[in-house]
């Protein structure tokens, strides 16, 4: 889903049923025991709906309507906290435009993943478990 999610990120999912979702919206199914978190690309119906994701040169094979789980309402992002993830048309199609040039453009692709993987690595070493620790008054003078 690059680049709307990223690896490691973490969402929230809210149950909800295939007539409350609507195009646009990123949705989580199961199908043959995997996971796909894709958007919504085409409208319920009694026989299933259709996903893709932003980053797919393609849609997925049509879900059976049992198969959703639920959508997608927040992300935790480690610089911002908790984010809302409302569909705007903008947001969707810019979403969907680097998507594609990610698909079909291994060379951004592998650098944006190499990028977000630093990234990630660098606010883990600055957030490290040994800094959650409280000082005293004397180790505060000594730094």
């Amino acid at each position: 889903m690059l680049p709307a999610l990223w690896p490691g990120d973490v969402v929230e999912i809210a149950s909800c049923s295939l007539k409350d979702v609507r195009p646009g919206e990123i949705v989580l199914a199961l199908r043959d025991g995997r996971f796909f978190l894709h958007r919504l690309a085409a409208p319920g119906t009694l026989n299933g709906f259709v996903l893709r994701g932003d980053s797919m040169p393609g849609s997925d094979p049509q879900f059976p309507a049992e198969a959703l789980l639920g959508r997608l309402v927040s992300k935790a992002d480690e610089r911002r906290g908790v984010s809302g993830l409302g569909v705007k048309w903008f947001g969707v199609k810019l979403s969907r435009a680097l998507g594609m040039m990610l698909c079909h453009c291994g060379v951004a692709r592998r650098l944006a993943l190499k990028l977000h993987s630093r990234r990630r690595a660098s606010a883990q070493e600055f957030h490290s478990p040994e800094q959650d620790t409280e000082l005293g008054s004397g180790e505060l003078e000594a730094l």
